[in-house]
């Protein structure tokens, strides 16, 4: 654009100078035609150069003005790119260090933490936990065969009667004759004396000691907690239970236990005094299953599973049926909405004023 302004002043000029020779040739015929001609000519000459220079002037000072506006902004731009990778530097290494030292900082409460409350339990799929799902009244058969010759020796479950287990696991006859296999003290007879009789339905499982201090005794201090409520008492119960159960590991280097106590991750502190008891094959199973870890915990978990909650299958029974009434009954609350009660409130009375 600006040559093509400069070519066009200087075709101006060209102009300006021919029409001056033309003047000066032919003076002395048309004088005063040709002064007129030529002061018309070189006032629009004037007025194009005139117009052409301011032109060329705007057109040189934006140039000028536009690229000292690139180079300034070039060197703040370079100079802010500086600045900021500067300052973006700084702030990733404050990252990666607020980062590594939360992640340190977090490894070392995580490891108190599971020092102090145990390892984290995984959940398993048990198989009545569903809706409408039940007990399997197999696997409560075979968990109190695991409990009463892996379990009973030392610990309890004060709150279950032989009577529970009759429809559940057993038959009446085989309760019986397993309730009669104990000896229960019993009395005063009629000479003020106790005296012991076999068992009977209504008699709850024998206690493994007569007391807590002789339960602490003979367990080195510790007291073996008593599992009717143990997978209600414990947070995440039947998950937990299974998991410490089938827990036991070697401790690893730089942990020590000390004699008596046996080393289980998911236990509070890592330390318990009881021994892995869930040996393969340490129970006979009467229906032939395989007595695997696994299975001997799944059952016996399952066993106090309905320990805990016996009223399970009934509870959720009754929650189908009233589930099944109440959506009856809002289906004919819909009914009588839509088709009996909107009639009677879109009724309108029209008073008829008889004069």
């Amino acid at each position: 654009m600006l040559f093509s302004l400069i070519l066009f002043v200087l075709f101006l000029w060209i102009c300006e100078a021919a029409a001056g020779s033309f003047d000066h040739h032919h003076h002395h015929h048309h004088l005063s035609v040709i002064n007129l001609h030529s002061l018309f000519q070189l006032n629009f000459s004037g007025k194009l150069a005139e117009m052409a220079g301011g032109l060329i002037h705007q057109v040189l000072r934006r140039k000028f003005q536009s690229q000292s506006a690139v180079q300034a902004l070039s060197w703040f731009s370079s100079r802010k790119v500086n600045d900021d990778a500067g300052s973006a530097g700084m702030r990733t290494v404050a990252l990666l260090g607020a980062g590594v030292s939360g992640l340190l900082g977090f490894a070392t409460v995580a490891s108190a933490d599971e020092a102090e409350h145990g390892l984290g339990v995984p959940n398993y799929p048990w198989p009545h936990a569903g809706i409408l799902s039940s007990y399997d009244h197999a696997s409560i058969r075979r968990g109190h065969q695991v409990y009463q010759q892996v379990c009973a020796s030392c610990h309890s479950m004060s709150l279950i009667s032989y009577r529970d287990l009759v429809g559940v696991a057993y038959t009446e006859e085989e309760t019986k004759a397993m309730a009669a296999e104990i000896e229960v003290v019993d009395g005063p007879n009629d000479e003020g004396e106790m005296f012991t009789r076999p068992g009977k339905l209504s008699d709850r499982f024998p206690q493994p000691y007569a007391n807590e201090q002789a339960a602490r005794f003979a367990n080195g201090g510790a007291y073996p907690p008593d599992l009717s409520l143990i997978t209600k008492a414990r947070h995440n119960g039947q998950n937990y239970v299974f998991a410490l159960l089938t827990g036991y590991r070697d401790p690893p280097a730089g942990v020590m236990i000390r004699e008596g106590l046996h080393y289980n991750p998911y236990f509070p502190g890592g330390a318990i005094a009881m021994p892995k008891m869930l040996i393969d094959g340490a129970v006979e199973y009467e229906d032939g299953t395989p007595a695997t870890e696994a299975q001997m915990g799944k059952d016996v978990v399952t066993f106090l599973s309905w320990a805990a909650e016996p009223e399970m299958e009934e509870r959720k029974l009754m929650g189908f049926k009233w589930i099944f009434v109440l959506s009856l009954a809002l289906l004919q609350a819909a009914y009588y909405r839509r088709l009996r009660w909107s009639v009677l409130k879109s009724r309108r009375l029209v008073l008829d004023v008889v004069n």
